[in-house]
């Protein structure tokens, strides 16, 4: 049985690991997730309790991130050896919930750590979470900036 390596970016309390971890079963492929990362304290208590894996973000050292607690996405210097890359990046920049402020948001530009871990790791696929407005948001300017970004990889 094929086993594929993937990093759960953003992780959140694992929605899209689970499904990916579904899918991947229904089709008889093992999985193992190589790196998980989140900064909400609360949702890694959760993933944790979900899939005995601890997320970046708590107490961790090692050689992947500078010495102390990722307190940041930005802070990923490299991933493992990896097949697919799942990302949930934060959505309040984007969605109806959230302000609207898109890339002019901080946590909105979080998405071009996304683009630059890919850039250097070039995993063989990644799927981003879909975000409710994602699609009219700035009348289609921030999905047209997103599909240049994975188009330019």
């Amino acid at each position: 049985m094929e086993e594929i390596r993937f990093v759960d970016l953003f992780s959140g309390i694992g929605g899209i690991r689970l499904g990916f971890e579904q899918a991947a079963q229904s089709m008889k492929l093992k999985t193992k997730c190589v790196l998980s990362s989140e900064i909400n304290s609360d949702a890694r208590l959760v993933y944790e309790a979900n899939f005995s894996d601890v997320p970046l973000g708590a107490n961790v050292a090692t050689g992947i991130i500078p010495s102390g607690k990722l307190r940041d996405v930005r802070e990923i210097l490299e991933l493992p050896e990896h097949d697919v890359l799942l990302a949930g990046f934060p959505c309040q920049s984007f969605s109806y919930a959230g302000k609207k402020e898109g890339f002019g948001d901080t946590r909105g530009t979080l998405f071009f750590e996304i683009v630059r871990l890919i850039d250097s790791c070039k995993p063989k696929a990644f799927i981003f979470e879909n975000v409710r407005g994602l699609y009219a948001h700035e009348n289609g300017k921030t999905l047209e900036t997103i599909k240049h970004e994975m188009l330019d990889i």
